[in-house]
């Protein structure tokens, strides 16, 4: 904190005081919905909300002390909280955010100008595009409004909830929106202080794109043993059953539970095997009932019409009524409970869509007559699941963006059947927030599969595969391999670069239809052609831009959140060659029609330093634990490399000679020397690793010229 006086000083630090204790932000309830409490002077404002002083800073002027105004603004129950400051010459307020649990450095507003990039971050975001701080745990955001100069920075080894706002300019206006997902994205089931969005990677393999429902046994085997030969040491974990085990028609647990003449070994012998193969078991289930007889000679399970009989929606078949007991225990539970004891992990509950517009939506009446809350029933259907099969599975729900959903689901598929990239784009600002981004199975044999394998990893997504499995053995599997694990990936923007997806979402409380894609549905083209992942290591930072056919060959670093006046080295990971130094804009080729290219940005140094690795699309963001560079030494620790892609990637700088490479418990060799093929190049080497010790440290010497 940097106070204008002594005075404030000391009042600075008793405020401090009285709000660090982190039982102040121990809130078990909602945060309210309402204004923070505003203390403010010439030279210093306060925020206290949720129990606690949330941001503190001192403010300056150039001439004499600046007019402050401020407003609440309660329209539509979304409260907008303005704090601004105008006049006396050019103002400056330095401060610091405070919050506890999960909050990000973000930019809180779409930008009229600039390239638009999709952002995403892993470890503290230092991207000078940042405006604001949204702390998820409590769903507020507070953030500077253009056209003030404004530096958003996560403190560094402090509070990982601290952040520090320098802002400058002839006007400041400070905005604070509680409940931000909540009532200004509307998200009215979004309680993030109830829970935490899926942790880990989540990569696999599904079998609907691969076989559909002509699905057997055996093909789940072989597919098993290859995952895990080929992919599961790369990262892919899960192998998920889709539609053709289970007997039919789709109707009581019997039938979900005792697999057809195509799977002998029934459920449990698969799980087992698919277990036995060090993989995580998911099945493919769904909320619909087609059994007509059994709905007629047992009506009370049902939704029923006027007439009294069981209601018959499109797609959904006999509507179960999720506020009956009987309906659950009977019908839906028993399912998931087997399905549980048996080992199975990962849940894939498809025909959410129509349960709720062909079945619940359309039969609105039924619930009116009962005076029920039908979206309760709904909501009140999927946590039963969910109570079942416990927060340690993963439930991905299927299809549509499922909002009335939030806080049940870990996933939920965005768009139509197959792959879709329009979510990127327009649910950028959800992924890992609300929940986690699914844009469906991913096959590689197609001529855009590295294009969607590449986005969906750097973006943080839900990663399926879809292929048959001896595309595995095939040049394909180089793409599957460098894609996985997912890092954990949270967004760089609380706003969606398409919102005209996220700004229909209210459709769904009257929508009847579930055939075929909706308004308020990701689109499956692609949206957007700029697609970046900043990472922050505690040895280094670094910046993965994606690029896809159409994007600018020319952008701007300013764009990309990093600094104009400094020189960045890129690194193609694809080609796997050095591009040059770039300083002020990045000037590239066209990328190829399916194609993308993913640049790696580090900041020049005056000595050799790593480019990339060749594990991992994010440059070294799955493998590398640690880079330094002391004396005439690069060293570092990485996780054990695959076969056939231990590649270091380093600069070599004018004056400096690599001798030799050392590596514990493996083999190291020196490549050849590069030379820079353009004006501002750089020179570079590959360095060869191979080991089979999942902890390698490496150290290359160098010579320096005298």
């Amino acid at each position: 904190m940097k106070a204008a006086s002594a005075v404030l000083r000391s009042v600075t630090i008793i405020l401090w005081s009285l709000a660090a204790p982190h039982a102040l932000f121990a809130q078990r309830g909602a945060p309210a919905n309402a204004a923070a409490q505003v203390t403010v002077t010439d030279s210093y404002v306060s925020l206290r909300y949720d129990g606690a002083t949330i941001f503190e800073a001192s403010i300056t002027a150039t001439r004499g002390h600046p007019l402050v105004r401020q407003l609440v603004d309660t329209s539509n129950g979304r409260i907008t909280q303005i704090v601004s400051w105008v006049g006396g010459g050019r103002i400056t307020m330095r401060g610091e955010v405070h919050t506890v649990g999960e909050a990000l450095a973000v930019d809180a507003d779409p930008r009229e100008d600039g390239v638009p990039v999709v952002r995403h971050s892993v470890g503290p975001s230092y991207s000078l595009l940042n405006r604001g701080v949204y702390a998820r745990d409590r769903d507020w955001l507070l953030s500077v409004d253009f056209p003030a100069d404004v530096q958003v920075t996560p403190v560094a080894g402090g509070d990982s909830s601290a952040f520090a706002v320098d802002a400058a300019g002839g006007e400041i206006t400070l905005r604070f929106r509680p409940r931000f997902y909540g009532k200004h994205r509307g998200l009215s089931y979004f309680e993030p202080w109830t829970y935490s969005t899926w942790p880990k990677s989540v990569a696999g393999w599904s079998s609907w794109f691969a076989f559909f429902d002509k699905v057997t046994e055996s093909d789940i085997h072989r597919a098993a043993d290859v995952i895990a030969e080929k992919l599961a040491p790369a990262g892919y974990d899960v192998l998920q059953i889709d539609d053709g085990f289970q007997r039919l028609p789709i109707s009581v647990p019997d039938n979900w539970l005792n697999t057809n003449e195509k799977f002998p070994g029934g459920l449990s012998g698969l799980q087992s095997y698919i277990r036995g193969k060090g993989l995580t078991a998911g099945l493919w289930t769904n909320t619909t009932f087609h059994d007509s007889a059994w709905a007629m000679a047992h009506p009370q399970y049902f939704v029923r019409g006027i007439d009294d009989k069981p209601a018959r929606g499109n797609w959904v078949g006999y509507v179960m009524d999720g506020a009956n007991p009987a309906t659950m225990r009977d019908l839906v539970l028993p399912v998931y409970s087997a399905l549980k004891k048996q080992g199975w992990n990962y849940f894939k509950v498809d025909a959410l869509r129509h349960l709720r517009y062909e079945g619940y939506n359309s039969h609105a009446d039924f619930y009116a007559r009962q005076k029920l809350d039908r979206v309760k029933v709904y909501r009140d259907f999927t946590q039963q699941i969910r109570n079942v099969i416990g927060r340690d599975a993963f439930l991905l729900a299927s299809w549509g963006p499922r909002p009335e959903l939030a806080g049940i689901i870990d996933a939920t598929r965005l768009g139509d059947d197959g792959f879709g990239y329009g979510g990127f784009a327009q649910f950028n600002s959800f992924n890992n927030v609300v929940w986690r981004n699914d844009p469906d199975h991913i096959e590689l044999h197609q001529p855009d599969g590295r294009r969607a394998a590449t986005l969906t990893s750097l973006t943080g997504s839900l990663m399926m595969l879809t292929d048959k499995p001896q595309v595995y053995y095939g040049p394909e599997v180089v793409t599957a391999q460098r894609t996985a694990p997912v890092l954990v990936t949270r967004p760089g923007q609380v706003y969606d670069i398409d919102p005209t997806k996220t700004d229909r979402l209210w459709m769904v409380q009257h929508e009847l239809s579930g055939a075929g894609p909706r308004p308020f549905e990701a689109d499956q083209r692609l949206q957007q052609t700029l697609y970046q992942l900043d990472i922050a290591r505690p040895f280094e930072r670094w910046t993965v831009l994606a690029r896809t056919t159409g994007a600018p060959t020319n952008i701007a670093m300013s764009d990309l959140g990093l600094d104009s006046s400094r020189v960045y080295v890129a690194f193609d990971f694809w080609a796997s060659r050095a591009l040059g130094t770039f300083k002020g804009a990045l000037t590239l080729a066209p990328v190829e029609e399916n194609g993308v290219q993913v640049v790696c940005l580090r900041e020049r140094v005056d000595h050799p330093q790593l480019l990339a690795t060749g594990r991992h699309v994010s440059c070294g963001g799955v493998d590398v634990q640690s880079v330094e560079w002391k004396g005439d030494v690069l060293s570092g620790v990485s996780q054990s490399v695959l076969e056939g892609i231990g590649m270091l990637f380093v600069t070599e700088p004018p004056g400096w000679t690599a001798v030799s490479v050392e590596a514990a418990d493996a083999r190291a060799q020196l490549g050849e020397l590069l030379e820079p093929t353009q004006p501002g190049g750089v020179r570079w080497r590959r360095i060869v690793i191979a080991s089979g010790s999942p902890r390698i440290a490496w150290a290359i010497k160098y010579r320096r010229a005298p």
